[in-house]
């Protein structure tokens, strides 16, 4: 199916707690990061840990590679600092992240049992592709635009030397406007203000047709046409743009005919 990061193994289920959590050390099985359900379901015992706001998506960021705080929160940019704290210090607690500090930095990795998330995250973004159609305009936002179109970037396809691709959106404010992707073979930085270096190819449009692109619903060369998009380049940088940023990984997921959100009213 899709993957999310470095696809691992998945962790097969164990009878006890204990076996799927050797070595980390988290607290009585009582401790809860919500509030009870006082069921005996497992569906309900999972959610007394997973279902308080944000935090399967603070586990997507680690499962896509994250590693350190504010690498994290570049994910989740509308999410407090004090709250992602809380939310690192509970899943520690909780056995599904493990906090590393070597004194110099602090690194938080996922548990098996966090591991074990992975086909979670994976089938719930993909039920959200094919059956959530509507994305609002307060959806939409540069910075968790770049940071995903910053981790899909193969650097192999790109020219060995450094390569800058400037991004311009003419839909949002002028302080979330301008981006740039500085790619080289070691690394790619995002940058929201100009790293003086020169620009291979510029992209220019609106927010809304890059993250069609970036979600599978639009091709570049259908944005490209309709004018959503345009490139500034030399030709044949032109062309290879697209190979250089390969849409989200629930891209290919099959949309469902109908949307179930616009059935609400």
């Amino acid at each position: 199916m899709l993957t999310i990061g470095d696809a691992k193994p998945a962790v097969h289920v164990h009878a006890s707690t204990k076996s799927v959590l050797p070595g980390y050390e988290c607290e009585a099985y009582g401790h809860r990061m919500g509030s009870s359900y006082h069921q005996f379901c497992p569906v309900a015992k999972a959610m007394e840990l997973l279902d308080e706001r944000w935090t399967l998506l603070v586990v997507r960021e680690l499962l896509l590679g994250s590693r350190h705080f504010n690498d994290i929160r570049r994910g989740v940019p509308k999410m407090s600092p004090s709250l992602l704290s809380k939310r690192l210090h509970d899943l520690a607690r909780a056995g599904i992240v493990k906090r590393h500090d070597d004194g110099r930095e602090v690194a938080y990795t996922l548990t098996p049992a966090g591991q074990e998330l992975r086909p979670v995250v994976e089938n719930l973004g993909a039920w959200g592709v094919r059956w959530i159609g509507q994305v609002g305009d307060e959806d939409l936002d540069p910075k968790v635009l770049m940071w995903d179109l910053h981790r899909r970037v193969d650097p192999a396809l790109v020219p060995p030397a450094r390569t800058v691709v400037s991004f311009r959106f003419s839909d949002v404010p002028a302080k979330v406007r301008d981006w740039w992707l500085v790619i080289t073979a070691e690394e790619v930085d995002v940058c929201d203000f100009d790293p003086g270096y020169d620009v291979a190819v510029s992209v220019t449009g609106t927010l809304r047709g890059m993250v069609q692109i970036w979600r599978g619903d639009l091709g570049w060369p259908a944005a490209i046409r309709s004018g959503s998009i345009q490139l500034q380049g030399p030709e044949p940088v032109r062309r290879a743009v697209p190979t250089w940023f390969p849409p989200s990984q629930f891209a290919a997921v099959p949309r469902s005919a109908v949307d179930i959100t616009a059935l609400a009213g």
